[in-house]
């Protein structure tokens, strides 16, 4: 489908009892043309010139435009987030499939003909505002439902389960994986002795970190992850009955994720890597979708699960309780200002509406509290809900009053409730069934400071993680494991580290404490330390494949980057049919040559070059593509830009397709040659060798198709020998 199909076929049926919020939000844009004035509206003479006492005087005090220009900018900073400060944020709707009522009263999960605006903001969690995009990390992944019953946020991240269990520890995990506060290091990573020292020391982070070091933490793409509410909330339906529900958000493109080199290597070449991945992906038409998903619980069976649902260190697994797909969620729309929208929206677990309430989760309980807090000290008081970008498309009404900021100008004598002076009875509350109840859950029980003996489980569902893994992505746990302790400087802690580890596979620990300096892992090492309870459930299940990220059915091409490269003297006819059968599969392809400009074809065609190897190198592409043409080819044989790219591209297991003299630059790969095609060899699979007649006839493009489909090519061989 083209871009401009994909615009068209966006527009939207207004709902009912809100208006659009695109249109809420144009009537606070300040337009960018007529005159300059001050913030009161008073026109500007000289925008360049301050007021003084002569020409060569000082700057007297009542400049008035001078004092307000200087002012607003020393305060045009709000505080960051002390966590998920780096995000992006984009506009879209969200559909649901067919009517919810069996399980919850929510207006926006009833109505299919509906679509309900939301804004969504990604982010990375340790760093700060001016950190990279792809470090290792959790990722925040929170939606902003602008509903007819009010504003619904859904605050997750792209894990189903969190490092802590109680929201009490909520300070020390991130004052421990912040930069250590004697000298400000490392940014925006964990690989530091104050995380590892703190984790080490909390055995129910185990599964956490288990996913934290798995590819999940370098996603591909914001567009190519899942979201997860992580807590167990409650649907409540009109009769009054509850069930418990965790929330997903399933990709339409698959979820995948970066080489741990290559995530290093896009740090420092374009830290905005994914934000702008986002950003381009939906100017150019290409909108990311999301599918909702449920697992329902039965109140009352919740114990049949095996673990404590109300434990954040634990996930449902989707073999157990299948996942119900109930609806999706399209990003259409980017912000019109980044600052008042992505850094001003305000998310809170506690923004519920009707049909939907908390459990007693005790992180989600710390969160309610936590994130009023946050957005009070961020966004300078009380009044955050009416800065445009966190209204609600509904009526409001109530008689909370004044405050920094205050925009809404309330008529009238009267500022409470009940009253005889104003109109009251517009406002009363009358007890009825209408508007929101908290569900009526029986409560009886002592005060008291203690852990749940369900929660006592630390281990089970990291070996489950563990064990549901291919063996490529338990190579890579392994290798993100040796890389964060081989930085923690402390010798005991990497031992405590691993000896934790031994709890969860035996063999995972061997293999990550072989390179440190330590000692093989004691399985018995931790057991009698502290608040530390090695208490294990009997799985339900001994693997799910919904926690793999490697085979997973439904690959998808659309989006995906193809790197060309060429120089003068290519061969074109190979060209422009590849061009043309990825453009027609959803898939972007780039020219890439030494110098901008244009670049020569065998013929003299002159071709519009897009990038060079080094404004765009291979970290960029999901596949490369090396057409013939001597010239060309020999150029790049003794280019060691384009050398490299190659080396690279390989090293990252990316799909390598070369036509015909192509092959040569292949042979530094160490593979050998024959003389044609056909006759080289070809040592793993990503790898594909064509003549151009099977290029002109359309095979070649088939099995790139295919080949770029399975993301990566992880089992590559000899990649640790590639000089990239």
């Amino acid at each position: 489908m083209s871009a401009t199909r994909r615009k068209t076929s966006t527009s939207s049926k207004s709902m009912d009892a809100a208006v659009d919020k695109k249109a809420q939000l144009d009537q606070f844009t300040q337009g960018s043309a007529g005159t300059l004035t001050t913030n009161q509206g008073l026109e500007l003479s000289d925008n360049h010139n301050s007021l003084k006492a002569g020409l060569r005087g000082p700057t007297l005090l009542e400049d008035f435009i001078l004092r307000e220009k200087i002012t607003h900018f020393d305060h045009e900073r709000i505080p960051e987030r002390a966590v998920h400060a780096r995000g992006s944020g984009a506009h879209g709707y969200f559909k649901v499939y067919k009517p919810m009522v069996q399980y919850t009263s929510a207006a926006f999960l009833q109505d299919p003909s509906v679509e309900t605006p939301v804004f969504v903001r990604f982010s990375t969690v340790a760093g700060s505002q001016g950190s990279a995009d792809t470090v290792r990390d959790v990722r925040g992944f929170a939606v902003k439902f602008y509903t007819s019953e009010g504003n619904y946020d859904l605050v997750g991240n792209n894990i189903p389960v969190f490092f802590i269990q109680d929201a009490i520890k909520f300070p020390d995990l991130i004052h421990a994986v912040k930069p250590e506060p004697h000298h400000g290091m490392p940014q925006a990573a964990s690989a530091h002795d104050t995380f590892w020292d703190f984790a080490s020391l909390m055995p129910e982070s185990t599964h956490m970190l288990m996913w934290a070091m798995s590819d999940r933490a370098l996603p591909r793409s914001l567009r190519m992850m899942e979201g997860f509410g992580i807590h167990a909330f409650r649907l409540i339906n009109a009769r009054g009955d509850s069930h418990f529900v965790k929330f997903h958000w399933k990709p339409k493109l698959g979820v995948h994720g970066l080489a741990w080199d290559e995530a290093q290597k896009i740090a420092g070449k374009d830290g905005d890597f994914h934000r702008r991945d986002l950003w381009e992906s939906i100017e150019s038409g290409n909108f990311p979708e999301w599918e909702l998903g449920v697992q329902i619980v039965d109140a009352g069976k919740e114990a049949e699960l095996g673990f404590d649902i109300l434990d954040p260190t634990k996930l449902i697994p989707e073999s157990q309780v299948p996942v119900q797909i109930i609806g999706k969620m399209v990003l259409n729309r980017n912000p019109d200002n980044f600052f008042a929208e992505t850094e001003q929206v305000a998310f809170h677990p506690g923004h519920l509406v009707p049909g939907i309430d908390f459990s007693n989760d005790p992180l989600l309980q710390g969160r309610l509290f936590s994130y009023t807090d946050t957005q009070l000290s961020r966004l300078g008081g009380a009044n955050f809900h009416e800065i445009p970008i966190n209204r609600g498309v509904c009526p409001m009404h109530n008689f909370q009053r004044d405050g920094i900021h205050r925009q809404t100008i309330n008529k009238g004598r009267v500022a409470y409730e009940p009253n005889t002076l104003g109109n009251g009875t517009e406002f009363r509350v009358d007890g009825s069934m209408q508007g929101f109840h908290s569900y009526a859950e029986p409560m009886e029980s002592p005060k008291i400071r203690r852990r749940s003996p369900s929660f006592d489980d630390h281990f089970s569902q990291a070996t489950l993680f563990w064990n549901s893994q291919s063996s490529v992505e338990k190579d890579h746990i392994v290798a993100a494991f040796r890389f964060e302790l081989s930085k923690v400087e402390v010798p005991e802690i990497r031992q405590r580290m691993v000896d934790n580890l031994a709890h969860v596979d035996l063999k995972l620990a061997s293999r990550v404490a072989a390179p440190l300096g330590i000692n093989p892992p004691d399985p018995k090492a931790a057991a009698g330390r502290l608040g530390f309870r090695d208490y294990r459930i009997t799985n339900k299940v001994d693997e799910d494949a919904s926690l793999r990220m490697v085979g997973r059915p439904g690959g998808s091409v659309m989006t995906r980057k193809i790197a060309i490269l060429v120089s003068d003297g290519f061969d074109y006819p190979a060209v422009k049919r590849l061009q043309l059968d990825m453009a027609d599969a959803g898939a972007i392809c780039k020219i890439l040559a030494p110098h901008l400009g244009t670049v020569s074809t065998v013929s003299g065609k002159q071709i519009p070059v897009d990038h060079t190897f080094t404004n765009m190198p291979s970290i960029m592409f999901d596949a490369v593509l090396i057409p013939g043409g001597s010239g060309s080819v020999t150029h790049l044989c003794g280019l060691g830009e384009a050398v490299h790219f190659v080396l690279e591209a390989y090293k990252h297991c990316k799909t390598i397709c070369v036509v015909n003299e192509g092959v040569q630059l292949l042979a530094t790969l160490g593979f050998s040659q024959g003389k044609n095609p056909e006759q080289i060899a070809v040592p793993t699979a990503g790898v594909l060798i064509a003549d151009i007649r099977k290029v002109l006839d359309g095979q070649v493009s088939t099995d790139l198709v295919a080949a770029m489909a399975m993301h990566r090519h992880w089992d590559r061989i000899n990649v640790d020998a590639i000089p990239a």
